[in-house]
């Protein structure tokens, strides 16, 4: 297949997965945090009331500069700056999955492109990884959701060699998101150095350039935005306040919790890992030397990033550990079962070994399918996966009967399979159209530093919602608390708001405490309509009360 056909293929996919599965959101997660800390940045005096935003978090990262500087030259708003930023970085990562999985069709079949396709297209459904709670497609614009796909197209290049071109790839992960790159970065780092006779240490050096040069670029930039707000700290232990507060609000980084990381998952993941290793046997060797060190090294990295988490953060309790959030890199063991399994099942198909290719397929398209394996209807889920098994084998089939464009379009059944018959849904819709109406109204009727208090919602997302929407400050919320990992004078200040205000925990004889924290308006439910006050907005999911 020509260059322009397998860009244009790839940027497909990205599309499919953007607006059809596994999709995307905008203010469910962290999104909600970056949004109003993006804005503030354009313009100080929006939410210069924000905690959120005059204690950001984003100096050791580019993210923010780039999607000004994007916004800047397009003006676009950053919703749509970020959402054209997430589709392109998918693309880079689908094609490093491509450039991978060619390695491998390369050694099976000739033409090997359309079945290096489709083993891209399964990986490209995604999965859930429990625990750290992350995604190998992250639904949300996100520093993350732009560095881990950068790192994979890195990944895919340096299979096939191409230093220079991988290393300017994991120089823009590592720009976006050091924590995600920084593995990758070090497989990197082996192979660029490692002897070879026809290359001397100067050209083997020269391919340090690129990730050298963005960790250069990103230590000068984050010791200017520095200057303006509060610096994290790295080399030091969390203090017992800090260690309590953390996991209370963010459980998910120690893996002592029981709750967060039950015995089960431990389990989930030492089963998963043995999937792995036995694709990985099956295919070692039509695998490339620098393939099977990242397919195999990466999910041992993530393996051991478990117990090195727990001596870290649970025993020595250094505060990078909740920064940097090693356990994250498990999603290799994900990653990386799903991308092998798929490429074993084609292995099988072109051997005609129907019964194992159908058994690998199913395999790899069981992450995806994960969410709905506990709920009553899993048998739903296990029987799409089994069909879709069969829908994988009858494309190989089919390539051996010249029928190769069939091949990469038959992969195209899971994306609407997964949602539309196994019932898969990755989020839930958190935006309403009351939300919308509140916050129109009030960024065109309040001061432009005006602070809101959700006074009644409890953990609830609508907030942070209506944080961004609106360009208001809110006093304090569940979601924007998930600042503590980082800054310890935030983490503190954001404690004593939310016990302030009884963990949104509403009581009306509260009303003059609030107007003493300075909090200029709230919102409520209709169940807690306030008798003897007017409010200065009303619809049929809020009140809005105004306070000074």
């Amino acid at each position: 297949m020509k260059p322009l056909a397998i860009a244009g293929a790839c940027l497909a996919l990205s599309l499919l997965t953007y607006f059809q599965f596994p999709g995307h959101t905008w203010l469910q997660q962290d999104s909600q945090i970056y949004a109003p800390i993006l804005e503030h940045l354009r313009d100080p005096s929006v939410l210069r009331n924000e905690i959120l935003a005059e204690r950001a978090h984003v100096a050791y990262t580019l993210y923010d500069e780039i999607a000004r500087a994007l916004r800047a030259a397009t003006n676009l708003d950053f919703r749509d700056v970020l959402a054209c930023e997430q589709i392109v970085t998918r693309a880079f990562g689908i094609w490093g999955l491509y450039l991978m999985a060619l390695a491998i069709c390369g050694a099976l079949a000739p033409r090997p492109a359309p079945l290096a396709l489709f083993i891209a297209a399964i990986c490209s459904l995604g999965a859930v990884v429990a625990g750290p709670t992350v995604l190998t497609f992250e639904y949300e614009p996100t520093p993350r959701a732009f560095a881990l796909p950068l790192a994979i197209c890195a990944m895919g290049l340096t299979v096939h060699r191409r230093y220079l071109a991988a290393g300017i790839a994991l120089a823009a992960a590592f720009l976006y998101h050091p924590p995600t790159a920084l593995p990758f970065v070090v497989f990197y780092c082996a192979l660029a150095l490692w002897p070879a006779k026809s290359e001397t240490v100067r050209h083997r050096l020269w391919r340090l350039a690129p990730p050298a040069g963005a960790a250069l670029v990103l230590a000068i930039a984050a010791r200017v935005q520095e200057g303006g707000g509060e610096a994290q700290t790295f080399f030091a232990r969390l203090t017992p306040d800090l260690e309590r507060l953390q996991r209370m609000r963010a459980s998910y980084n120690w893996i002592s919790d029981a709750h967060a990381w039950p015995p089960a998952l431990l389990g989930h993941y030492a089963i998963l890992f043995g999937i792995l290793l036995a694709a990985f046997l099956r295919l070692r060797r039509e695998m490339s030397f620098e393939l099977r060190l990242f397919s195999l090294g990466l999910p041992i990295a993530g393996m051991l990033s478990l117990p090195a988490s727990w001596l870290l953060l649970d025993h020595w309790r250094w505060a990078l550990i909740p920064q940097f959030q090693p356990m994250r890199s498990i999603l290799f063991v994900t990653l990386f079962a799903q991308f092998l399994t798929a490429a074993a099942g084609v292995r099988a198909a072109l051997r005609r070994q129907p019964l194992e290719a159908v058994g690998w397929f199913a395999l790899a398209y069981l992450p995806p399918i994960q969410p709905i394996l506990t709920q009553p209807f899993a048998f739903r889920g296990i029987a799409v996966a089994l069909a879709l098994s069969l829908i994988a084998w009858l494309a190989i089939w089919l390539r051996a009967g010249r029928w190769e464009p069939a091949t990469p379009l038959l992969a195209l059944v899971a994306f609407f399979a997964i949602p539309g018959i196994a019932g898969v849904v990755n989020y839930p819709r958190a935006r309403t159209p009351e939300l919308d109406q509140l916050s129109i109204w009030a960024r065109s009727s309040t001061p432009k530093d005006a602070v809101f208090q959700f006074a009644d919602i409890g953990k609830g997302l609508d907030p942070g919602i209506f944080r961004a929407q609106a360009e208001r400050a809110i006093y304090v919320d569940w979601k924007g608390g998930g600042q503590v990992n980082y800054l310890a004078g935030f983490a503190r200040l954001w404690w004593l708001r939310w016990q302030q205000t009884s963990q949104n925990r509403f009581k009306p004889r509260d009303l003059p405490k609030y107007a003493a924290l300075g909090i200029r308006y709230i919102v409520v439910g209709p169940k807690n309509r306030l008798k003897d006050r007017t409010p200065v907005f009303e619809s049929a999911k809020y009140l809005v009360y105004a306070l000074l």
